[in-house]
């Protein structure tokens, strides 16, 4: 005979199973007695209405913590509304002998939802009583309160536009969401409401979890955000799980059923409700975003972990993988990248309904740490939240960050715009003005590369261009015995400096004429070859001339920033050849602007704001990783976008299979545009001495180590307000480094002893790249 413990133990394991549902059938009874639609009982429980109609059809099972509220609800409605031959409660309403509810005049309601009024709007609860009158009714007849109005039904997924090269849609077809000027949308808030229920519990607890109210500061900028795309009701992207928990943007859980890749991408275009609207009226819209989880790639069959000896950017599936087996057999395709950390799963695109589905699989490295620090290791819930917030900000992640600074460029500057075609009156693809079109471009030889095939091709021997960023080390025996004594050595940092340098940055657009002894017009962007070796500074700075400082030994190729800041200095040029563009334009001032409020607004969001002095803003800076990690990786993302989209346009070629001489395929691209990165990258550089020459007429302070956009200072103090110019009002004097949030404005790098300093240049170490405790340069994506 069993003990009293083992029945009790018996009983425990009972109660400790998951919860117990009825038949999907009487799931939808219930519902439709209690007069709640499927939308509305979605957005109670936090999920999509899709996800209630498998519920109830039984297509899918909800799992925790929705098992349990939709257990207990479902519980409470069997109370009120028992099956027919059930004895009715006192709350229970009127049905028929069918079990069908009745009006109070005993006509059966409809079953395919309520009855709306001429504005689309419920009239009555659906399937509940209602009054003549058509407001709900008690048991007896009498008026009832109005429930709560929920969401209306999401809709799905409307088509997307199509991209630039496929068929353009007629001036008549539905208007995109509203964009400024520029073309692109205002940078959206942390938390922009979605079409759900403001209440839901989290499926388990989350150690890394960050979500922090707003401050009042930010819930004024957040109140004039636009209102979500109602094409694209769940957001940009999903983080999926190994329980079928799909982690959307605002705190929405979607239940996904797919067991494989091929079901997961239909249920993404046809079911989810994901995606983003275009960022330029002329472009198309983004397609939705799927990030999984090690557990979620093992349940689709897809090894957790991604191996190989070539370049991680490079690891793929082989062809014959069962997974890329199942996607070709499903028709569909993967790009020529194959099936890596970010896969893209398409079909051709029907009319202007595209079908992509971008992947990105976390423990395949596809989140750089460098680029997303700590989001690998985040909950599914936090991993949506910062790259949620990125999307709605930046783009919807396509891959690296470098990948997506480039895609920004083309999102905002659509290569095709729709044109009338005269003869036909057909609408056709036209080039669009201001973008680089659809064609690729070579660059003048003195702008390639020394691989490329314009210079293998021809034989050029005639040199190249040298823009790049500062690595400068003041030589030691330049320094003096006054600024050995001093106690520290404080380093700057200018914030996302080849931003700043893109504003407002004119550029080439069509191709390069070359030219003999030219005049020189620093209006024209282009490859100038002059002589600068005759130009001499102050030997305790570098040189603007070259990346290195070093002053020029005789003729090279320049930029036209640089040659047009020898010209300000004060110095005479004569170009002895030039390769100029005729048309111009400044193709990268949405994607600065767009990148600008990314930075600014994420900086606020973290407690560093434009009001603040610069004493508060020191100490808002020291704190802010702290305060949100979720929004400092954004912020890190950020950065690496601005980084990593200057460095695409001049992709290296990658694999060790290359030979000099063959075309790469990033050379297919309009964006591979080296010259275009030369001129963000000279006028930086140039931007940075221009501060460094102020500095030192109104101090006389001259650096010790320049790296980039990091400068380091010898100081009578630990901080930037001991040695920066300040007039005798106290604000900053112009002209030199100042202090802020914005793009080009200066923040501490980090602070060491002045012989910590002294002994690495001895050694031939730049002290710029050390100051902060590590190296203070991201890779430029290249």
């Amino acid at each position: 005979m069993a003990s009293e413990e083992e029945l009790f133990a018996s009983v425990d394991e009972l109660l400790e199973e998951e919860p117990q549902l009825p038949r999907p059938a009487e799931r939808a009874r219930l519902r439709e007695a209690a007069g709640i639609t499927q939308a509305r009982l979605a957005a109670a429980l936090k999920t999509s209405t899709q996800t209630v109609k498998n519920w109830e059809n039984g297509r899918s099972e909800p799992k925790e913590p929705r098992l349990s509220a939709y257990q207990r609800l479902l519980k409470g409605w069997a109370a009120k509304y028992p099956a027919h031959g059930a004895p009715a409660t006192a709350h229970s309403p009127l049905v028929s002998p069918h079990g069908t509810p009745l009006t109070p005049q005993g006509t059966p309601l409809t079953p395919h939802g309520p009855e709306t009024t001429a504005h689309g709007t419920p009239a009555a609860a659906h399937g509940a009583p209602t009054t003549a009158h058509g407001a709900p009714a008690t048991a007896h007849g009498a008026p009832a309160a109005a429930p709560a109005a929920g969401p209306a039904p999401a809709a799905g997924p409307a088509p997307a536009s199509p991209p630039a090269h496929a068929s353009v849609p007629s001036p008549t077809a539905a208007a995109p969401a509203p964009v400024t000027d520029t073309g692109a949308p205002p940078a959206a808030p942390v938390n922009t409401p979605a079409p759900r229920a403001p209440s839901a519990r989290p499926r388990r607890p989350a150690p890394t979890r960050v979500a922090h109210p707003p401050s009042r500061r930010t819930a004024t900028r957040k109140s004039a955000a636009p209102a979500a795309d109602p094409r694209f009701p769940h957001g940009p992207l999903a983080v999926l799980d190994g329980d079928g928990s799909a982690y959307g943007v605002d705190g929405i859980v979607l239940d996904c059923p797919a067991t494989t890749v091929p079901e997961l991408v239909e249920w993404t275009l046809r079911e989810s409700g994901l995606g983003a609207p275009r960022l330029h009226r002329h472009g198309k819209d983004s397609d939705p975003l799927i990030v999984l989880t090690a557990d979620a790639a093992v349940k689709l069959g897809l090894p957790e972990r991604l191996e190989g000896h070539e370049q991680r950017r490079s690891l793929r599936l082989p062809d014959d993988h069962p997974v890329v087996k199942q996607v070709k057999k499903a028709k569909w395709q993967l790009t020529q990248r194959g099936f890596g950390p970010w896969a893209r799963i398409f079909r051709t695109a029907q009319g202007n309904q595209r079908q992509c589905v971008q992947l990105a699989v976390l423990s395949w490295d596809a989140l750089d740490e460098r680029s997303w620090p700590g989001v690998t290791d985040m909950e599914p819930a936090d991993v949506a939240r910062v790259l949620g917030v990125y999307a709605r900000r930046v783009i919807t992640p396509r891959g690296s960050t470098a990948v997506s600074g480039l895609e920004l460029m083309t999102a905002l500057r659509p290569p095709t715009r729709a044109v009338r075609d005269e003869a036909t009156g057909n609408w056709v693809p036209g080039h669009n003005p201001g973008s680089l079109g659809t064609q690729p471009m070579d660059p003048a030889p003195p702008e390639a590369t020394q691989e490329h095939p314009v210079v293998v091709g021809s034989g050029w021997s005639g040199g190249f261009l040298d823009e790049e960023a500062y690595q400068w080390v003041r030589d030691v025996d330049l320094l003096t015995d006054e600024e050995c004594h001093l106690p520290w050595a404080v380093g700057l940092d200018l914030n996302t400096a080849f931003l700043a340098a893109a504003s407002r940055l004119v550029v080439g657009l069509s191709a390069p004429d070359h030219f003999r002894a030219p005049a020189f017009n620093p209006k024209i962007p282009g490859s100038w070859l002059v002589d600068l070796s005759h130009v001499a500074l102050d030997p305790r700075l570098p040189s603007p001339f070259t990346p290195s400082g070093e002053r020029p030994t005789g003729p090279a190729w320049y930029q036209t920033h640089t040659v047009a800041y020898a010209q300000e200095l004060g110095h005479n040029v004569q170009p002895l050849e030039a390769y100029l563009r005729r048309e111009t334009g400044a193709y990268l001032d949405p994607w600065h602007d767009r990148l600008k409020s990314a930075y600014v607004d994420t900086l606020a969001d973290l407690g560093v704001t434009k009001d603040l002095d610069d004493r508060q803003f020191l100490a808002a800076m020291e704190r802010h990783k702290e305060s949100d990690p979720a929004l400092a990786a954004v912020l890190a993302a950020v950065k690496a976008t601005v980084k990593g989209g200057v460095g695409k346009l001049r992709e290296r070629p990658q694999g060790r299979r290359y030979r000099d001489g063959e075309r790469w395929p990033a050379l297919e691209r309009p964006t591979w545009r080296p010259d275009i990165r030369a001129a963000v990258i000279s006028k930086a550089r140039i931007n940075m001495h221009r501060k460094l020459l102020n500095m030192a007429a109104m101090t006389g302070l001259y650096p010790l180590a320049v790296l980039s956009d990091c400068v380091v200072y010898p100081s009578p103090g630990p901080s930037p307000l001991d040695f920066l110019p300040y007039a005798a009002s106290g604000k900053p004097q112009p002209g030199g480094f100042r202090l802020g949030p914005s793009p080009g404005l200066a923040k501490l790098e980090g602070v060491q002893e002045m012989l910590w300093a002294v002994d690495l240049m001895e050694k031939g170490f730049n002290p710029a790249r050390h100051i902060k405790g590590g190296d203070a340069v991201l890779d430029e994506g290249e």
